[in-house]
């Protein structure tokens, strides 16, 4: 873990249970991370395994049958448990957050630089024109062509890199200390997906943001990332560095998804899968979740959950056969 003094926000045992009347579904269950300023946290998983949710849960973006419960403490100050009115200060100004999707985010009746300026008059009561002087400033900080043109521009008539650099400015508005950013790239074509993950990394060292990075994309998660979560049935089953998430892959699971990536080396080779597909969070198994996939499921694994083993500050394995002799490989 990170000294008490460097720690911008801290996430303790944050879970979240949607109730309804059909019964209840944990999309998280119990997760903790902290972060640095200038630091970047990946969190990775497939699709349905709550890396979304958790953004949204510290974001009080949630729907009212959402129950959440822990902590998020930025700067010591916990915004779960905040009250609306004060929340909504904290959201934009302290806290922002990228969407995935730009153009169901951003408000289509409404210029972007009116959207920009909106968001800082808000926050810091600061004129009409000082805002739209700063909305520009911010367009072209992320590097946006013809920014003052684009000032003007309705969100239809832009590209989707521009609309997604268009998104971050409008997150960056009111200078945030905690960015969380909700697969961003995922409908970018390649190139353009390159370019906001390298301003991204690049904006996050400048103003010396932390951010949290949601993706199931393992080479977006190398490119951009300081650590990697690796998410499965709404829990973290394996947290370190980079390098050591790449290279150790302890957890099983963290072992299927990087041997299930396309890349130059599988020329002519099968691609190996996981087999079967992630559980119901409505009905999840009772001891480890990814148990039913698992090729080196031990009987064990099916009767309780498994250890949380450490390797070092920060690097976390949740698996019954996580021994410092023994990597996935």
């Amino acid at each position: 873990m990170l000294p008490e003094t460097d720690k911008i926000i801290e996430v303790e045992d944050l879970t979240v249970e949607f109730r309804k009347r059909e019964g209840s579904l944990f999309a998280v269950n119990g997760v903790n991370f902290s972060l640095a300023r200038g630091e970047v946290l990946t969190i990775l998983g497939e699709s349905g395994s709550g890396k979304s949710v958790t953004l949204k849960a510290m974001m009080g973006l949630l729907p009212g049958y959402a129950h959440v419960t822990g902590q998020a403490r930025l700067n010591g100050k916990n915004i779960l448990a905040l009250p609306p009115a004060e929340l909504t200060k904290v959201r934009g100004s302290e806290v922002s957050m990228i969407f995935q999707e730009p153009m169901a985010a951003l408000d289509p009746v409404y210029t972007i630089g009116e959207q920009i300026a909106e968001a800082i008059v808000q926050h810091e009561g600061i004129s009409k024109s000082a805002a739209m002087k700063r909305a520009l400033e911010l367009l072209e900080r992320v590097s946006i062509p013809s920014a003052a043109r684009r000032l003007k521009n309705y969100p239809h008539e832009m590209s989707g890199g521009m609309r997604q650099r268009a998104m971050i400015a409008l997150a960056l508005a009111c200078s945030p200390t905690v960015l969380l950013a909700d697969e961003p790239t995922t409908a970018l074509d390649v190139t353009v997906q390159i370019q906001i993950l390298l301003l991204l990394r690049q904006l996050s060292e400048e103003l010396g943001m932390a951010v949290v990075f949601v993706t199931h994309d393992i080479g977006v998660a190398a490119e951009i990332s300081d650590r990697i979560a690796v998410m499965y049935a709404g829990r973290f089953v394996e947290t370190g560095t980079v390098r050591e998430v790449m290279r150790e892959r302890r957890h099983p699971y963290t072992a299927g998804l990087l041997a299930s990536t396309v890349h130059g080396g599988l020329r002519g080779q099968d691609l190996e899968t996981i087999p079967g597909a992630p559980p119901s969070l409505a009905a999840l198994p009772p001891g480890c979740a990814f148990a039913p996939r698992c090729r080196s499921v031990q009987e064990t694994c099916r009767s309780g959950q498994p250890p949380v083993v450490d390797f070092g500050p920060g690097t976390m394995v949740r698996c019954v056969r996580a021994v410092p002799q023994m990597a996935f490989a």
